[in-house]
């Protein structure tokens, strides 16, 4: 068993929950909370994870717990203990006596400072868990200084998200494509994530970009200069930013053909549009599975996963 906390800004909060949805196959709440699931998501993966417990033990009481405790191995290594907020509130001392009180009873020298094995203990439906315990590096943070860039390009942490939500809890055997890749940010992310994709581009300056945001991170190059309603091929999945200064004076059936397009390559897709497009969705056999919204002041993208 592993447990998951998350946080997001309110801004985020739909894309948080649909991100989180795909990948743990449960509902998240709004702005932050705590996951617990079968499944060992690596803790780099989502842009909203921000801790992860490896359960190693679980009790009915702290005093049960606390008994089990001693027999924790950590082979010389120093330690410590963090409370992790579950469904239950405790104040900000209850935390530190809890994080004191366990740290008591383990056989090691413990070190708030710089220890080499950090544990987590929380309080969730009523049962208590220990266990080792990561937290997130947001390595997404590095991506934004990129050498180039588009003022309208997507934030790297909602791109990061969106290519999860593509990708789903296992990408490993998965092809994917981003057919409107402009400067790369979505290829970045799902590269830094292990993710098998490549880029396309019709605009021969964005497909430059690409290639100098990816060699700046050290990844491959994997983008070519193209029209999207020419690939050919087949994907698993298809990240579809449609550029807005384009999108949003199309008329709707140049839009459908776009559309058209990706059903022909693609089995899943992920379309960001500055607005909803649903029955353009509709009339090119799209089914959307969920949706979501990002907004940034004035400026809404809307999110639609679709099979």
């Amino acid at each position: 068993m592993f447990i998951y906390t998350y946080a997001c800004h309110e801004d985020e909060a739909n894309l948080c929950q649909l991100e989180l949805q795909t990948l743990f196959g449960q509902k998240a709440g709004g702005g932050g909370g705590i996951i617990s699931s079968k499944y060992e998501l690596p803790i780099d993966r989502s842009p909203f994870v921000k801790r992860r417990i490896s359960v190693l033990l679980a009790a009915s009481s702290f005093e049960e717990l606390a008994l089990q405790l001693p027999a924790i191995e950590l082979d010389r290594k120093t330690f410590k203990v963090l409370f992790t907020p579950g469904d239950e509130n405790f104040t900000y001392e209850e935390r530190r006596q809890l994080e004191r009180a366990a740290g008591a009873v383990i056989r090691g020298k413990a070190d708030m400072r710089s220890a080499e094995r950090l544990f987590g203990l929380t309080k969730l439906d009523g049962c208590w868990y220990f266990g080792p315990c990561e937290e997130n590096s947001a390595v997404w943070l590095k991506h934004q200084s990129k050498p180039q860039n588009y003022s309208t390009a997507l934030p790297t942490r909602a791109a990061r998200a969106i290519v999860n939500a593509a990708a789903g809890p296992a990408p490993e055997q998965l092809r994917l494509i981003d057919p409107c890749c402009g400067m790369g940010t979505v290829l970045i992310e799902a590269m830094s994530m292990g993710i098998d994709i490549e880029g396309v581009d019709l605009n021969p300056l964005a497909v430059r970009g690409a290639r100098l945001n990816l060699a700046h991170f050290g990844y491959a190059d994997r983008v070519r200069l193209g029209d999207m309603r020419l690939i050919e091929g087949q994907y698993d999945a298809a990240i579809v930013d449609m550029p807005y200064n384009l999108c949003s004076v199309l008329p709707e059936e140049e839009q459908l053909v776009m559309l058209s397009s990706v059903r022909k390559w693609a089995k899943r897709a992920v379309i960001v549009t500055t607005v909803p497009i649903d029955l353009q969705l509709e009339k090119a056999s799209w089914h959307i599975m969920k949706s979501a919204t990002l907004s940034k002041a004035s400026f809404t993208r809307y999110i639609s996963v679709v099979e």
